[in-house]
């Protein structure tokens, strides 16, 4: 791990139908200052103070190695609809600072789902962006921003541009073009679904990658030609742009829906302790509870899950791109069901970090897939795998099937994909590197797989098997196969790490 990404630190204002039920917004999605971190999260109730203890934090994280990345809403604020408070731009210029319902300047035209759209192509708001932006990057050193809603951000009228002013200046900013910049790819405006439509040096979270590793490992039909295209970092997503797998987060959960550990324990939201009767939240999660709804279930449903998550997590560390994990997701938070808890500032929310003692496995498990990550530039490439033989060494990847040869790509009902990962492809600055193959089984029965040939003069060797018990669920030192091993036994809902070290 080498950077965190917090969510809304800037000034927040809480909705008054969330005051009325006792409720607050707890994630911060409703910015009024752009320019000052949250009193919520000072010690003590002063600006000095605020200012103080942000920096501190920064340079104590980069001190340890981690950078910062901020959730930034320049989408919408805290002024809700026509109907909502003036705190700040309401009164100041209207007008100016809003996109207005054509047939009714009264009301606003809103894409964000909290009743206002800020109006990103005036060239005051660029400015007041711009000037926070900045204000971030030079006074508090923060080392990148993920831009919430990012589709507003590019809006002409109502259609989006990639190259609209305000996109345009941000990464064309000397200081700002330095820092990481990540899209959240989707509003709620007309075809506000615009994965893969940004421009370098953008990168996006990867939402069909969430969607497509959540389908295939709960076992649904026709996921592994998708499978494959996320592994290999989302080309048709990314290329059309120009950018590299690297522009790819890549992510299973996020502060948004599921946790992990819920994503394997409920089919059904339990949101009703948000007050709204059940009905917030997405209905849609590609989640499993493996046999039985809730947190309480037999011995064997309990081990599935614990086998299922490990096999999530090697998933997203073993994929071209950036990978990305929701705090705690380690030690098996859980919101109890709640896909949707921005109002809960409770211990729905709150990180228990006690519950690391009941899945300390899975935390060693996560730890050592993140440090084996680091030790393979193989894994973090900066273009894409192609599969082809072009210069007659071998493939930068090759394909399995359950047989062992090429997958049934068409076959609906295929649920077990293999990958080898050659080696010397792992950057044109590093040296050559052994080779990876990893497996993945998502069906209902264990597949005996046989293993393609090493490297010559090679052998393979067991780096992890979510399916054994830990600590041999990973090696931290890979595992020599016996021999006249030319099968390997990948138990079901299950992942696999070999590796094969070059002469």
């Amino acid at each position: 791990m080498n950077a965190v990404e917090f969510l809304p630190i800037h000034e927040t204002g809480h909705e008054h139908h969330l005051h009325e039920k006792g409720l607050t917004n707890y994630w911060g999605y409703g910015t009024i200052g752009f320019f000052a971190p949250d009193s919520r999260f000072a010690s003590a109730p002063h600006k000095a103070s605020q200012i103080a203890e942000f920096k501190t934090v920064v340079r104590e994280l980069h001190r340890a190695g981690i950078e910062v990345i901020l959730d930034v809403v320049y989408n919408h604020t805290a002024e809700g609809d026509h109907m909502g408070p003036t705190f700040c731009f309401k009164g100041i210029d209207n007008a100016s600072y809003y996109k207005r319902h054509p047939d009714d300047p009264r009301r606003y035209w809103d894409a964000t789902g909290c009743g206002n759209t800020l109006d990103a192509g005036h060239p005051q708001v660029i400015r007041v962006v711009l000037d926070s932006l900045r204000m971030w990057a030079e006074e508090y050193r923060v080392d990148g921003f993920r831009f919430d809603l990012a589709p507003v951000l590019g809006r002409e009228r109502h259609a989006f541009n990639a190259h609209a002013p305000l996109l345009e200046t941000i990464m064309n900013d000397p200081v700002l073009r330095e820092r990481k910049l990540i899209a959240e790819p989707w509003d709620l405006g007309p075809d506000g679904y615009r994965q893969g439509g940004f421009a370098e040096p953008f990168a996006e979270w990867n939402g069909r990658f969430r969607d497509t590793a959540r389908r295939f490992i709960r076992g649904d039909d026709g996921q592994i030609a998708p499978l494959a295209e996320i592994v290999a970092g989302s080309s048709p997503v990314f290329q059309p742009s120009g950018r590299g797998p690297h522009r790819s987060i890549h992510f299973i959960t996020s502060h948004d829906g599921f946790t992990l550990h819920d994503l394997v324990t409920y089919e059904r939201k339990r949101n009703r302790a948000n007050r709204e009767r059940n009905n917030d939240g997405d209905n849609n999660n590609h989640s499993s509870n493996w046999g039985q709804e809730g947190p309480r279930a037999d011995a064997d449903i309990l081990k599935t899950r614990r086998r299922v998550m490990k096999t999530f997590m090697t998933l997203l560390f073993a994929s071209q791109g950036v990978p990305m994990i929701g705090a705690g997701d380690e030690i098996g938070r859980t919101q109890r069901g709640n896909n949707n808890a921005y109002c809960q500032d409770n211990a729905i929310s709150w990180l228990d970090y006690e519950r690391g003692r009941s899945f300390e496995d899975l935390r060693r498990f996560v730890t050592r897939l993140i440090a084996w990550r680091k030790s393979h530039a193989v894994l973090r490439r900066t273009t894409f795998l192609t599969g082809a033989d072009g210069d007659g060494n071998g493939r930068d990847v090759t394909w399995y099937g359950a047989d062992g040869r090429e997958p049934d790509w068409r076959n609906p009902a295929t649920r077990f994909l293999a990958y080898v990962l050659d080696g010397r492809y792992a950057s044109e600055t590093t040296e050559p590197e052994a080779d990876l193959l990893i497996a993945f089984n998502a069906g209902n029965d264990a597949v005996r797989f046989p293993l393609p040939p090493a490297p010559q003069g090679g052998s393979w060797k067991r780096v992890a098997d979510t399916a054994r018990e830990a600590p041999e669920d990973f090696t931290v030192l890979p595992e020599p196969l016996p021999s006249e091993t030319d099968l390997y036994v990948i138990a079901e809902h299950a992942a696999v790490i070999l590796t094969a070290e070059r002469p």
